[in-house]
């Protein structure tokens, strides 16, 4: 038996839900920490090549 067999239908495609939403989160964040960091190596590359 699982944990969430006493669950009715609703609660366990809500907790799946939430999950996949999570998911979602940490999947932004990190292409957004990715984009911030590549900017910001591109504008160092810019202001140390400027002449």
């Amino acid at each position: 038996m699982t944990a969430d067999d006493g669950r009715d239908p609703f609660e366990r495609r809500r907790l799946a839900q939430e999950a996949k939403d999570e998911r979602k989160v940490w999947y932004f964040l990190a292409y957004f920490l990715f984009g911030i960091h590549f900017v910001a190596f591109v504008m160092i590359y810019a202001v140390r090549h400027a002449k």
